[in-house]
């Protein structure tokens, strides 16, 4: 692998992790707003739609990481 190659991998990794920390932060967020405040929604539908988006950026990412390790 090129030291180029290992460069965008590292960012990769690094972006997706700073992506886990920001949504789970977001996603309690959501909860606790959610929570606090229930003729917005209810609490746990919110959140799930928000996992829901969270698990497709994580495939998207693992697609990526896949891509370029290759």
């Amino acid at each position: 692998m090129s030291t180029l190659a290992l460069t965008v991998l590292a960012l990769v990794v690094f972006v997706g992790l700073l992506l886990f920390v920001v949504a789970g932060l977001a996603l309690a967020g959501l909860a606790y707003l959610t929570h606090r405040h229930p003729r917005l929604e209810r609490p746990l539908n919110i959140a799930g739609q928000f996992a829901g988006v969270l698990v497709a950026l994580a495939a998207v990412l693992l697609a990526v990481v896949a891509l370029v390790a290759r």
